[in-house]
């Protein structure tokens, strides 16, 4: 899915952000905007800098900044590292130096227009996260990834217009019965702390994988529905579940599995992406709605 005018806006208003965020700061390598939007946030964190808003909106950039360095060969130690340097410079800065008012000034102009896309895409390795703030009514996706297993086609993510805000999946099979069980599988970080970088459907050994069951199943609203399919059924993942694919390597994949009454398993593979900055981003809330809880 292309976003066309919203995404090249999205991406004038990051490009905006590197400029402008910390005059005369050099980006030496890929976890250069990830230290400086680590930097900005904790900064707000101490000084109270922004509106809900546009701190939201730099929490998505923020995440999206550390995807990518990981992406460009940066580790997760380094990326700490650089995390921990960005809060102890924000620690010695008074909230009252000119020059931090300076920054405040300049993000808020970056991101106040990046608050109010309606649409943003989170384009991955090989899938993308596509996210949605567009108010509606009735039921509708928020954020999602879609893929398949064989011929049935799966998305994953988020909707918007209904009571739950649980990660939720909709598949509709094709020639199969109902399944009675859905879970999450992912790389288990006790077990395995390394991201498991093993290509396009590749999840790590079932020695270090950990799975979350779904907590609850329906009929899928047809709004929720792939094009053309006409019935498919809605399973909803407890919020630990998201938590756990927030930590994963953005290069890394899991799988949505379907267990059926034959002792067969249909199994759905995503790419954990950009996730955090995708759940980041529709967190702001639908445009006209309101912003993100008082500070």
């Amino acid at each position: 899915m292309r976003i066309g005018r919203h995404d090249r806006t999205a991406k004038a208003a990051t490009l905006a952000l590197l400029l402008l965020i910390i005059p005369g700061t050099a980006l030496a390598d890929a976890s250069g905007p990830f230290y400086e939007r680590s930097f900005v946030l904790a900064a707000d964190a101490r000084c109270d800098l922004f509106q809900p808003d546009v701190a939201a909106a730099l929490t998505a950039a923020t995440r999206q900044a550390h995807s990518a360095a990981l992406r460009a060969g940066t580790s997760e130690g380094d990326l700490k590292a650089t995390a921990d340097r960005a809060s102890a410079r924000a620690a010695r800065v008074s909230c009252r130096d000119p020059q931090l008012a300076t920054v405040r000034q300049r993000v808020e102009h970056a991101f106040a227009g990046w608050a109010r896309l309606p649409r943003m895409e989170f384009p991955g390795l090989r899938a993308a996260w596509v996210a949605n703030r567009l108010p509606g009514t009735g039921a509708s996706w928020s954020l999602t990834q879609a893929t398949t297993t064989g011929a049935s086609p799966v998305t994953l993510g988020y909707t918007a217009g209904e009571v739950s805000d649980r990660l939720t999946v909709v598949v509709s099979f094709v020639g199969r019965p109902r399944p009675y069980a859905a879970r999450l599988v992912l790389r288990d970080p006790r077990r395995a702390p390394r991201a498991w970088l093993g290509g396009a459907t590749a999840l790590p050994p079932e020695a270090v994988r950990r799975g979350y069951w779904a907590v609850s199943f329906a009929g899928a609203d047809p709004a929720l529905l792939a094009d053309g399919r006409t019935a498919g059924e809605a399973w909803r993942f407890p919020d630990e579940a998201a938590r756990a694919l927030e930590q994963l390597d953005p290069r890394e994949s899991f799988a949505i599995e379907f267990l059926f009454r034959d002792d067969s398993i249909a199994s759905a593979t995503f790419e954990a992406g950009d996730f955090a900055a995708g759940r980041a981003f529709v967190s702001m809330g639908p445009l006209g709605g309101s912003s993100p809880g008082g500070r």
